[in-house]
């Protein structure tokens, strides 16, 4: 009997270390997004949702074309002073005396369910964004795989369209 606990014991201890392992693996598998509203003054809060409308439509086909995070984030990192400056000039178009700054770094993240997955709480690699003073109520999502950056996700305001097509027009 003893042999019998011992042996369930140690099949016990045998799966838990492979969930736990499989977990902080899968963990690294992923990029996440994260933008920081300026504040939670509507206007700050509705000003993030359109440069999350802005970033997911320039960054998916970017992210589409990757082959595994490390290449998402390599892809990110050359196109971080685009993306920067296609959201400074949304913002000064639209009248906002703040700008933005972006960053790949190490964040914190609390436990999120997007769709069947659930991400546990932790730290990830991410797609930082911050709007002005970075102070208000904040937008996340999975950038690599693209669990955020899908047309279904995403409803494009005319706003945006304009915004681009007066950017193709070198305007």
């Amino acid at each position: 009997m003893k042999k019998i606990c011992i042996s369930l014991c140690l099949i016990l201890i045998i799966v838990l270390s492979a969930i736990i392992f499989n977990k902080s693996a899968e963990k690294t598998e992923y990029l996440r997004i994260h933008i920081r509203a300026n504040s939670n003054d509507p206007i700050d809060q509705n000003i993030k949702y359109q440069i999350k409308d802005l970033v997911v439509l320039y960054l998916t086909p970017i992210i589409e074309s990757a082959t595994d995070k490390t290449d998402a984030m390599e892809k990110i990192e050359r196109e971080k002073s685009a993306v920067n400056g296609l959201i400074d000039r949304y913002l000064y178009e639209n009248h906002f005396s703040y700008r933005s700054k972006i960053d790949l770094r190490k964040e914190k993240f609390p436990t999120r369910v997007y769709n069947d997955l659930t991400l546990p709480e932790g730290v990830y690699d991410a797609v930082i964004i911050e709007l002005g003073n970075a102070e208000g109520d904040n937008w996340w999502c999975v950038v690599f795989p693209p669990l955020c950056f899908t047309e279904g996700e995403v409803k494009y305001r005319s706003v945006i369209a304009e915004f681009f097509n007066r950017l193709k027009q070198g305007g």
